[in-house]
């Protein structure tokens, strides 16, 4: 049996993509998996063995503290294939694979480049050059591992510019697995007008808008805020903003998502055209996949990419995400047309079943592990 171990240190060992897609399915095809990563104690899930991390104590700590650790417990697993999650593990791969000769897999979830330009603990006067540096560091690493496997084709576009071999790219798209589609096929009846937004409360994926939108909004409306801040100040800005028509609501394990997501009626994508931002959409943002699954029509940002893939797959409106008033707009226009909101909820699932699902992604990672 092939011996596999998956790390990360920025990641929850049950993040979604790490765990529930890329773990089970090489569990499920008979690899050894072992998953070193924050979690709250040493066990085994659905046959994959997670070593726990602590949770780190900053960003510092993490980075270093957390790697070297990572280092330690992975070079114990003496397995065969190696695959991470972050980019602070790129010198980890390097030395796996050039002082230990094991099969390493780098797993890519942002465009990295671009993401520091948006990196608020960053002066702002260093973000282009932090921006450079890290595009130079993709130059010089990725090119040495086995396999890059990237979550968007932007991503593959932009590492084929930067020199890496193209036959070394696999796009896996955050696409649900098969038991969050099939939970969300269940028949759940919406009774009122509730709206949702899933995924990281930060400040560049328009929460404050969103919240200022309810005060626009002519129908009687509730807007339900589901995940965690990274910005003390940031969320108490946001509390201070919420009253009757906003709920904020503590992350939602995944296995509760899609009966969470199946009471809302629609849900709502409305981010900062931020440059890591513009090209979330293609194939990286598993928020509109899952939203799609649970049949909610969408709110969602006018970028090129997310108005494209919305108006062919006629899912959803896009607007102008940093005016508030415009999302209250899309918003009350979906709520007064529910026709219109059934025909994008049928499309959303039809397409999800027929093209936006694990099931295709997972043969390709399995095709990536037999090859290497």
């Amino acid at each position: 049996m092939k011996t596999v171990c998956i790390l990360s240190s920025v990641h929850p060992a049950l993040d979604t993509r790490v765990f529930y897609k890329e773990a089970k399915s090489l569990v499920k095809a008979g690899y050894s998996v072992t998953l070193i990563a924050q979690h709250d104690k040493n066990e085994i899930i659905d046959g994959v063995k997670i070593i726990a991390l602590p949770k780190p104590n900053g960003r510092i700590h993490r980075m270093f503290g957390l790697t070297s650790k990572i280092f330690y417990l992975a070079l114990k697993q003496k397995a065969e294939i190696y695959h991470f999650h972050d980019p602070e593990l790129l010198m980890l791969g390097i030395l796996l694979k050039k002082l230990f000769a094991k099969k390493v897999i780098c797993d890519v979830h942002e465009d990295y480049p671009k993401d520091v330009l948006s990196k608020k603990y960053i002066p702002e006067s260093l973000r282009k050059f932090a921006a450079h540096s890290m595009d130079f560091i993709q130059k010089l690493f990725f090119r040495h591992f086995d396999c890059v496997v990237v979550a968007g084709k932007d991503i593959a576009d932009n590492l084929v510019k930067t020199s890496v071999d193209n036959n070394r790219i696999i796009v896996l798209r955050n696409v649900p697995p098969k038991e969050f589609v099939r939970a969300c096929s269940n028949e759940s009846e919406v009774t009122s007008n509730r709206i949702v937004y899933a995924g990281g409360l930060h400040r560049d994926r328009g929460i404050k808008e969103l919240v200022e939108a309810m005060g626009y909004i002519k129908n009687d409306a509730t807007l339900f805020l589901v995940g965690s801040f990274d910005d003390y100040q940031f969320e108490k800005e946001i509390r201070g903003m919420c009253y009757g028509k906003v709920n904020l609501v503590d992350q939602v394990p995944f296995k509760r998502l899609p009966d969470f997501l199946k009471t809302m009626r629609i849900g709502l994508i409305c981010f900062h055209p931020e440059p890591n931002n513009l090209g979330a959409l293609s194939g990286r943002n598993n928020k509109i996949y899952e939203y799609m699954a649970a049949g909610l029509a969408i709110v969602a940002s006018d970028f090129p990419v997310f108005k494209n893939f919305i108006e062919e797959e006629n899912v959803g409106i896009t607007v102008n995400a940093e005016d508030p008033k415009a999302i209250a707009a899309g918003i009350d226009f979906l709520l007064d047309h529910p026709s219109i909101v059934t025909t994008m909820r049928e499309n959303g699932i039809k397409a999800v079943h027929n093209k936006y699902n694990w099931e295709i992604e997972k043969d390709k990672l399995l095709g990536i592990y037999q090859t290497i």
